[in-house]
């Protein structure tokens, strides 16, 4: 394997670890027919060309209260509006994700929070930087 190109078994190590990135080497080796150690060096190849990044896990939040999910799209209301609003997104862990977005809006944001009140709150905070429209969650699908 080079360092830029990938293979059709290294396509399928990649998919056992979007499946679950705990999965052992040995395991996904079984599954691919190679040793876990030919895995292994693989897995460092992809994180050594940068194909594989990181690692994530999934959670539930409902779990520990944060049972309100909203998505909010953001309209600035000026140019110098940008770089401020891209710090407070940074420095909000109530904004799970934020995209840059063409189309309607400037920005697309994730958000959860644990009650209407805090979303409330948080929306206030949005205004700073220009307006906003949420949709909440009803329930997530995939």
């Amino acid at each position: 394997m080079s360092t830029t190109a990938i293979d059709e078994i290294d396509l399928r190590i990649l998919e056992n670890l979007l499946e679950d990135a705990t999965r052992p080497h040995k395991q996904i080796g079984e599954l691919v027919h190679l040793t876990g150690q030919a895995v292994g060096a693989r897995i460092r190849k992809m994180q050594d060309i940068g194909l594989i990044e990181g690692y994530t896990l999934r959670w539930n939040p409902d779990k520990i209260g944060l049972t309100v999910q909203a998505f909010v799209t953001v309209f600035m209301k000026s140019n110098t509006a940008f770089q401020p609003f891209q710090t407070f997104v940074l420095q909000n862990r109530q904004i799970v994700e934020t995209h840059r977005v063409s189309g309607e809006g400037c920005y697309w944001m994730r958000v959860r929070v644990d009650s209407s009140l805090e979303l409330s709150s948080l929306l206030d905070q949005v205004l700073q930087y220009g307006n906003y429209r949420v949709s909440l969650s009803i329930g997530q699908v995939k």
